[in-house]
């Protein structure tokens, strides 16, 4: 039995290239430092895009991409199927999570000088997957059909029509139309289950194999100590392991506790809600245009200068490693970390301003979030003993 496993091994391995994999995976080494803990934020936003995967396949076993039957099939799986309020919930908090995790660790890695050279393209690769985050949320979030989701996507395309030159166009190419419809329903399952996926899985397989061949880079304020390193297997990944267990147990419990709510069906000529509101990762953007007042200058309207802005503010995040010299030549960069914290603090205000409700929660999670970001940015720039 053992001549045939091992056999079987060889023939395996002359085919795929196994060994190669495993033993790049044994050479891996982690840096060992008091600043280690951040190195997780990549893999639990890993986990969650695996926690989406798996659950969005299930709910393609019901939902159906149509005006007349996305809400009842949505309906059915909560009502009918087993378990199947749970899957819906389950698919709900990992997105968010994940998109939290994938803020989380851009943060980590842009304050820690991780995109310093021969990083450029890991750096390039985790914006784009950052990026593509968010447009799973964005087409996401028609998929259910129900009012508030309809509204937001009717307020969100119409915001992409104040772009000058191809705004108009923009607008027709989201909805697939002049108005949002079944058509826009089913361009954005399109997008949301084949088009953004494949994308996404090119991204990630490219962004993991440049980790596993640059590596994981340390610190400015790292780099003057003697260097600590971590075998990846087993070590580092059977803590990666923990992380994970435990992310599922509070996903389980969020899931559970707090269940996905359904809503009313869409309505076209219902009238609009009063407080329409985007998901949480798009709020600092949708109350800054609140700001803008009505007009135009030059045939532009002023709604179109904050989104030329926040787009080209995304292309400057893109291009940091290319910008930022002095960390390139001295591994520290005072003025892009302040910029750094300064973006920080308009992101978590203009969001906390956006759910002033919960004014009191948002005073809490917003002075950890900041004091954190200091605590970061202050040790590992240089700053650190």
């Amino acid at each position: 039995m053992g001549r045939r496993s091992d056999g079987f091994s060889d023939w395996l391995d002359d085919r795929l290239g196994l060994s190669a994999v495993t033993s790049l995976a044994r050479k891996k080494t982690v840096p060992v430092h008091r600043w280690m803990p951040l190195y997780f934020f990549g893999g639990m936003t890993l986990f969650f895009f695996l926690v989406q995967v798996m659950t969005g396949i299930l709910l393609m076993l019901y939902y159906r991409p149509s005006a007349e039957q996305a809400f009842e099939s949505v309906e059915f799986i909560m009502t009918t199927v087993p378990f199947g309020w749970l899957i819906r919930s389950l698919h709900s908090w990992s997105a968010n999570l994940m998109v939290f995790f994938a803020f989380a660790h851009l943060a980590t890695v842009f304050f820690m000088k991780a995109y310093r050279p021969p990083r450029e393209l890991t750096w390039i690769t985790g914006c784009l997957l950052l990026f593509l985050s968010l447009a799973f949320g964005f087409s996401g979030y028609l998929l259910p059909w129900n009012q508030l989701a309809f509204f937001a996507t009717k307020v969100g395309t119409d915001i992409a029509g104040a772009i000058p030159v191809i705004g108009e166009w923009s607008v027709r190419f989201l909805r697939g139309g002049d108005r949002v419809t079944g058509g826009t329903l089913s361009r954005f399952y399109g997008w949301h289950v084949a088009i953004l996926p494949a994308f996404t899985f090119l991204l990630l397989c490219l962004h993991l194999l440049l980790v596993q061949m640059k590596g994981i880079s340390l610190p400015p304020s790292e780099e003057r100590k003697p260097r600590r390193e971590m075998r990846f297997l087993p070590h580092f990944a059977l803590r990666e392991m923990v992380g994970w267990v435990l992310a599922l147990g509070v996903l389980a419990a969020l899931a559970a506790l707090f269940p996905w709510e359904l809503g009313e069906k869409a309505n076209p000529f219902a009238p609009a809600f009063k407080d329409i509101r985007p998901e949480w990762y798009f709020m600092f953007m949708f109350e800054t245009l609140k700001l803008v007042p009505g007009g135009e200058v030059l045939g532009i309207e002023y709604e179109a200068f904050p989104i030329l802005l926040f787009g080209f503010a995304g292309l400057l995040l893109v291009l940091v490693p290319f910008l930022d010299r002095r960390a390139v030549r001295e591994g520290r960069s005072p003025g892009f970390t302040a910029v750094g914290v300064l973006a920080m603090i308009y992101i978590v205000a203009m969001t906390a301003w956006g759910y002033r409700s919960l004014a009191p929660l948002w005073v809490v999670v917003g002075t950890v979030a900041l004091v954190g970001v200091l605590m970061v940015t202050t040790r590992t720039d240089g700053g650190g003993r």
